[in-house]
């Protein structure tokens, strides 16, 4: 265990897409604190000690309702949300659609449902788990966003990867620093925190041409490895970030500031 964070200890977490590729990461970090971490995801998972799942639909509210109130039946105290989940799109190895995800190509139906999932449920798992926070007056919410929510994506590091990144992404991404400013505000007296982060690309064997282009545009030359935003999370949830709310920390590389 890390006690650089210990406050963390037996925290009652909560985290949206717990099952994601970062997600996973997230929820493995608390775990390492011994805080208790409830995921809700569309996608089942393997229950641990002190790890509870919730096949969990985040853009119905009345799902997230019902988990509200089996946690207080249970009379457990909600500390930490973290809005993880969102609906990503990734240069594969292989990938053979790039037309669908230009601009002039995208569906309707795409659009809504990225947006659904990563802005619409962050906003409902905000208002649900936020609101009990702020009735306790204690509570800690941080919203995963990214650097394209920050910068328009450079769509020339996808150059011969037959993919582009689609405008839902940015739109989602920027949308969630919107969130965190007014929930931070909105519920700074109630003594619910609210922040945000904005990282950059994780290393995941992404396409060779895709890897090569990214490393010209962020200055320490290279992707994120998967483990090297953990301490920044357990930061800002923790009691040693206790002054600071409504912020974005950007952890890129480097890359928001060329």
């Amino acid at each position: 265990m890390n006690n650089k964070f210990s406050d963390l200890k037996n925290k009652n977490i909560i985290i949206t897409g717990g099952n994601g590729f970062f997600g996973k990461q997230i929820t493995d970090a608390f775990y390492n604190q011994g805080s208790n971490v409830f995921i809700l995801d569309t996608k089942k998972s393997q229950e641990r000690k002190k790890i509870t799942f919730f096949k969990t639909d985040i853009t119905k509210e009345f799902e997230l309702k019902k988990i509200l109130i089996f946690l207080k039946k249970k009379k457990i105290k909600i500390d930490v949300l973290i809005n993880s989940a969102a609906k990503d799109h990734v240069p594969r190895k292989n990938y053979r659609n790039k037309e669908k995800f230009e601009l002039e190509n995208f569906s309707e139906k795409v659009w809504k449902e990225d947006l659904n999932v990563g802005l619409t449920g962050s906003y409902l798992s905000t208002k649900i788990f936020g609101t009990y926070m702020a009735e306790k007056k204690n509570g800690v919410i941080l919203n995963i966003s990214s650097d394209l929510g920050i910068i328009a994506p450079n769509q020339d590091i996808y150059k011969k990867t037959n993919f582009i990144k689609p405008v839902s992404y940015s739109v989602v991404k920027h949308g969630i620093i919107g969130l965190t400013k007014y929930t931070a505000s909105y519920w700074a007296k109630k003594n619910v925190r609210c922040n945000a982060i904005a990282p950059g690309g994780i290393y995941n064997k992404q396409n060779a041409n895709f890897l090569k282009n990214i490393k010209k545009v962020i200055p320490i030359g290279r992707m994120a490895k998967i483990n090297e935003y953990n301490d920044l999370i357990l930061f800002l949830c923790s009691k040693s970030s206790s002054y600071i709310t409504g912020s974005v920390i950007v952890s890129d590389g480097g890359r928001t500031i060329i």
